[in-house]
Formats: structure tokens, C-alpha cells, sequence
């Protein structure tokens, strides 16, 4: 997924220098495990996994490309942390990498600008979301890692389906599990309430031209207000990037209705334990959502995010898509006016929804209340191993 740019700054330039400088300098050994971060987002899935590491007394390397990151505020004898902005010297530090191992959460290494080390270096990915590998994204996007933490057995079958495919060398597949999950899991359960009227409804969809907020958004939230649900309106940050005139012309309409809320902080996570219902799109928090929390999602069925047309030669249906069945109803956007009514069914039996819920979550996932031991174990026998053929 293309990301936008961070401005470019001479003093950023020069401090990037100095930090590529500085990590040219390190030992082998304190380069044993490198880390990076595009932006200051992937913290939250990197955090809980570093602090298992040095833990372990394990050295880890963090490099992001974000000055705002908050891995660059943490202190530990073990831990390094650069901040290589984006362009010139972040495509040298990719290039002439030298580490033992590196782990990432950026998808298509290796096919745009950021190319694989001409130096041995072992690519491990780490998921941030929950989704599929073979729809959402371009087909070959995780053909360049060496070794994969899945979320759950779908990626798995998903991943090696594409090596038989294609005829591509096995990859490392990792059962990992997703942390994310079972940090709202552990949340919730010191909220729980039960959903009582007026319903609180949050609505935060995915971003570009076939998300919610540009295709129906300004009809789906005056549905909502007149049948009389407290609204949370939580765009993506690149809705406001992109296409800010969609959500302002929300604004601009139902600003002033008390009922409304507007939250354009991201990481915000009042909203999701504030709230009652989850109106979505193909955005992956619907699969936190609904699996962290054990709460219902109405899904509006505006057109798919597909980036591989050939997904479907795997014949395998992504989890994104049979979900749907499993954790909420779907509408189609031309049927809004119907909303209401699927919301109440939704919200009608919450404890019979939640026991659902929990059956999927034992399906879907691996090693739950586990993953971050089983991440950090995968991560630093890897690196164990590459540092003593090394030495």
C-alpha cells in the first residue's frame, strides 16, 4: 500500500545520515535484530513483541521513518533506535543492509523502492492486520520473506497455496497469532455492559473511493441520527488526506446534531469500547473488532478492495469475505433505509452473539493469550541460529 511521503527537510536529511552513520557502527552483534517501522502505527504491533525480546536479554535495533514514532523515545541497555527518513538514505539502509535478521510489517519488499540487501540479511514479516494474503494485496507481495508470523491458519493455507501455484520455494511459516486481538480482548472484559437505548454506533470504515464515507456516507449517517443512535464518526487518517471534502460535507450537514460525535485521532480507543455496533466496510477492524471485543458489525457491501485479480484461482474464499456471515449481516448501500432494523435484530441477543464469537476466535487464530511469546520465541531462535553461523 503506497504511503504518504513525510516532507522532506534538510535537517531531517542530515539527522538521517547521521542515524545511518551510527548504525553502520554498531557491533554484528547489536544488529542481531533489526526492526523497522514506516511509520509510527506500527509501533502498537511491534511494542509488546520488542519489550518479550530484550526480556530475553536479547539486543534489538529499531529503525523508523517516522520522527513522531514512540519506539524512538524507549530506553534499554539492549535497544537501539534510529530514525532514517524517508528517500535517499532509507533506500541505502535497505540496500546495504547488514543484520542478521529483519523484521517488518511492510508488505511488497523488494518489488518497489525498497529492495532486498545485497548482503545476507533473513526478511521476517510480522502482520498488522488479520486479513488474507491473496485479495487485499498484490499477488506476489510476500514472495520476498524468508519466514512469515501467520495470524492464523487461513494465511497459512492462503501462503502455500500460492508456493504450489507458482512453484516458489517454502517460506518459514511461524504460527503466531495476533496480539492486537487479545489486548482488546483483556480490555473488554473489564468494560462489558450490555447495549441498552439509545445504541451507540460507531461507523469507521476503510479509506479510498469505494469506502463507506465516499460512497454513501453523508445518506448512511442521516439514516442512522433520524432513527435515533448515537453516532461515532471515526474516518481513516487517509480519508482526511485524500478526500477531506467527504467528510466535511458530513459535517458541514449534521455537525450540530448532539448525537453525532466526530473522533479524528487515530489510535483513538475510547470509540470501540464506547460503542454498541461496528458499521463497516472491507476494513480489517471489523475482524478486531468483532473477534476483540465480541460485538456485531453491520457490513455495507460497497464494492471489494481487490489488488490480486487472480485471488480467486487459490480457491480460497478470504477471511474478510466469510467472516461476514459469521459476526454481523450485510447491506447493500442502495437499501440504507433498512439499516435500523438489522441494527436492533444485531443488538437484540448480545450474550448468544458473544458465545458465537468465541468459538470463531478459537478457529480463526493462533495461540491465543500466547502470540507475543510464541513471536518473540520464533524471532530470537532465528536470530540464535543466524549469529552463531555467523560467529
Amino acid at each position: 500500500m503506497k504511503k504518504q511521503r513525510t516532507p522532506f527537510t534538510i535537517a531531517d536529511f542530515f539527522r538521517s545520515f547521521r542515524s545511518y552513520r551510527s548504525f553502520r557502527r554498531l557491533s554484528p552483534d547489536r544488529r542481531n535484530i533489526v526492526f523497522y517501522s514506516e511509520s509510527g502505527q506500527d509501533w502498537h504491533v511491534f511494542k509488546r513483541i520488542i519489550e518479550k525480546l530484550l526480556s530475553m536479554s536479547k539486543t534489538v535495533c529499531y529503525v523508523t521513518s517516522d520522527r513522531q514514532d514512540e519506539g524512538l523515545t524507549l530506553s534499554h541497555p539492549g535497544y537501539d533506535a534510529f530514525f532514517i527518513q524517508e528517500g535517499f538514505w532509507q533506500i541505502c539502509f535497505f540496500q546495504f543492509l547488514k543484520a542478521d535478521c529483519m523484521v517488518l510489517t511492510m508488505i511488497d519488499l523488494g518489488i518497489f523502492h525498497l529492495k532486498k540487501s545485497i548482503s545476507p540479511v533473513h526478511y521476517i514479516y510480522l502482520f498488522h492486520s488479520m486479513s488474507s494474503t491473496h485479495m487485499v494485496d498484490f499477488e506476489n507481495s510476500y514472495d520476498h520473506y524468508d519466514t512469515i508470523l501467520c495470524v492464523g491458519p487461513h494465511q497459512v493455507h492462503e501462503i502455500r497455496g500460492r508456493e504450489r501455484l507458482n512453484n516458489l520455494p517454502p517460506k518459514n511459516l511461524v504460527e503466531h497469532g495476533y496480539a492486537r486481538v487479545e489486548e482488546l480482548m483483556r480490555e473488554a472484559e473489564k468494560r462489558r455492559r450490555v447495549p441498552t437505548r439509545p445504541f451507540t454506533l460507531l461507523l469507521a470504515p476503510t479509506w479510498g473511493n469505494s469506502s463507506i464515507l465516499n460512497v454513501c456516507g453523508k445518506e448512511l449517517v442521516g439514516v442512522l441520527l433520524g432513527a435515533g443512535y448515537r453516532v461515532i464518526l471515526r474516518p481513516h487518517y487517509r480519508t482526511r488526506k485524500l478526500t477531506p471534502h467527504v467528510i466535511d460535507a458530513i459535517i458541514a450537514i449534521y455537525g450540530n446534531n448532539p448525537l453525532l460525535t466526530h473522533v479524528d485521532r487515530m489510535g483513538d480507543m475510547e470509540s470501540l469500547f464506547d460503542s454498541d455496533l461496528l458499521l463497516c466496510d472491507w476494513s480489517s477492524t471489523s475482524i478486531e473488532y468483532a473477534l476483540g471485543l465480541e460485538k456485531p458489525v453491520l457490513y455495507i457491501d460497497v464494492p471489494r478492495r481487490v489488488r490480486n485479480g487472480r485471488y480467486g484461482e487459490l480457491g480460497l474464499e478470504p477471511l474478510e469475505v466469510s467472516i461476514r456471515r459469521e459476526v454481523g449481516m450485510v447491506l447493500a448501500p442502495g437499501e440504507l433505509d433498512k439499516a435500523p432494523a438489522m441494527i436492533d435484530l444485531l443488538l437484540s441477543n448480545p450474550g448468544r452473539f458473544s458465545d458465537r464469537i468465541a468459538a470463531l476466535r478459537n478457529k480463526v487464530l493462533f495461540n491465543i493469550n500466547q502470540s507475543v511469546e510464541a513471536g518473540a520465541g520464533a524471532i530470537a531462535s532465528i536470530a540464535d541460529t543466524l549469529m552463531e553461523k555467523r560467529r
